[in-house]
């Protein structure tokens, strides 16, 4: 589908979503006492149907505000975390040229939108996290007391989301721990749904799943190069060259980058479709034929594109990322950005340099893998979800908390500022955090673009 049909499908998609909202309104049956109602372009569905189970969940008072301490401290480092991070990216991106800059749809972390996320596996993982982020303020709310008046879906064209209809007076009459607390839940049910769905991930990769040959994957062959000449495809894993072990990928591209055209070198490579180790001799190529640079003339070119990370280290990225042998930082770096580098989800080329062991040594590998892909996506969208929230912008719960951590640092510096006084300068600080954080936003697209 090239990209005119997409829009042309978005935009009927708009007018019949349109058209529907206007004949609901029409016949009375929109309003905001009745199921059905609107918030801004979004229709939503209300129902009082599960109002007893939060009820019912929420009694046990002292260990929801337990958790909803724990929240707080979460949602404020996630914070700092996400700020900083948006500050770094403004410096970076400032650097690099247009032409390696973000779309503008990738602003938007909605599947089919985003081009990074899938549309089955990232839909999925949306409703799921949306939906018990939701579930987890309700909960909240009435753990403190703070009645909760409905719950529903947000409907705009495609469901995108879920809602708990608070009461806003009872809210506004809480201290301000009770409404933090309630604010903090959904950032910390996404961030621990996050680390269960990682949790369940890395025991299926780690019990499961075993490289064919420890080497460089291989994600493109060039037509008619030595590597293809040689019957390497993609899939295959390279173990070595002219003698010399290539369990990473920058050993593979050192040697290639000191070779010359003519050169004939030894190689062994895993065969995905022969299903073992094949050792042939390749001459390589003048990289000059592939570049059209006569510089490169003399430098030798074999015509294959390793993968982001070899299979080895990619199955311990997804699996444990804390505990990569890049380390923490990095292996947590290449976790999140795996969609970036065309991985996730696992399929095609990629199951090709795994077979399975274990518990799962005799279940249909395609099977499996839409497991394992799901569980990722779970975990990716909830993190992704959780650290969305925290950002210091109103209407998310994190502008909502740094508005009340301003007022609880100003209360102790400034405290014979009466309540009208604090609550205006608070109201202004969490608008200038919300500029600011739309402006760092915004700079990611247009900065390189200046």
């Amino acid at each position: 589908m090239d990209a005119l049909t997409g829009w042309l499908i978005a935009l009927a998609a708009v007018i019949v979503y349109a058209v529907a909202v206007v004949v609901l309104q029409r016949t009375g049956r929109l309003g905001p006492e009745k199921s059905l109602t609107l918030f801004g372009p979004a229709l939503l569905v209300k129902t009082r149907r599960f109002l007893g189970w939060l009820d019912r969940i929420g009694r046990f008072k002292r260990l929801w505000s337990v958790v909803g301490d724990i929240g707080i401290v979460f949602a404020a480092a996630a914070m700092v975390a996400i700020v900083g991070v948006l500050v770094l990216d403004a410096i970076v991106v400032s650097r690099i040229p247009a032409s390696a800059a973000p779309s503008p749809q990738q602003a938007l972390g909605i599947p089919g939108i985003n081009p990074i996320i899938p549309i089955g596996y990232g839909l999925l993982a949306l409703a799921v996290g949306i939906v018990l982020h939701e579930l987890f303020h309700g909960v909240i709310a009435r753990s403190q007391n703070v009645g909760v008046k409905s719950v529903g879906i947000l409907w705009c064209v495609i469901p995108v989301g879920a809602f708990v209809e608070q009461d806003e007076e009872q809210i506004t009459k809480a201290s301000r721990r009770r409404r933090d607390r309630i604010a903090a839940a959904g950032v910390l049910a996404n961030f621990a749904l996050a680390a269960l769905f990682l949790l369940l991930l890395g025991v299926m990769l780690g019990t499961s799943v075993t490289p064919n040959a420890n080497g460089v994957g291989i994600a493109y062959v060039v037509n008619n190069a030595p590597a293809h000449n040689a019957s390497i495809a993609p899939g295959d894993i390279i173990t070595s060259i002219n003698g010399t072990s290539t369990t990473t990928n920058s050993a593979l591209l050192d040697f290639l980058s000191h070779s010359h055209a003519g050169q004939t070198v030894p190689i062994s490579f895993y065969s995905a479709s022969a299903h073992h180790l094949v050792a042939t001799n390749v001459t390589l190529a003048p990289l000059s034929s592939y570049t059209n640079n006569p510089s490169d003339s003399q430098r030798g070119f074999l015509g294959v594109a390793p993968t982001f990370l070899p299979p080895a280290q990619l199955t311990q990225v997804i699996a444990n990322p804390f505990g990569a042998s890049s380390g923490p930082l990095l292996g947590s770096t290449d976790w999140v950005i795996l969609p970036l580098a065309g991985i996730e989800p696992v399929a095609g080329t990629t199951q090709s340099f795994y077979h399975l062991t274990g518990p799962f040594a005799g279940a249909d590998p395609g099977n499996f893998w839409i497991v394992a892909n799901t569980f990722y996506w779970l975990a990716w969208m909830n993190l992704l979800l959780g650290l969305s929230n925290a950002l210091p912008l109103v209407p998310f719960d994190g502008g909502l908390l740094f508005r009340d951590f301003v007022g609880a640092i100003t209360h102790r510096l400034r405290g014979s500022w009466d309540g009208a006084r604090l609550d205006r300068f608070t109201a202004r600080a969490a608008a200038v955090s919300s500029v600011a954080v739309v402006g760092l936003l915004v700079w990611q697209f247009v900065g390189p673009r200046l």
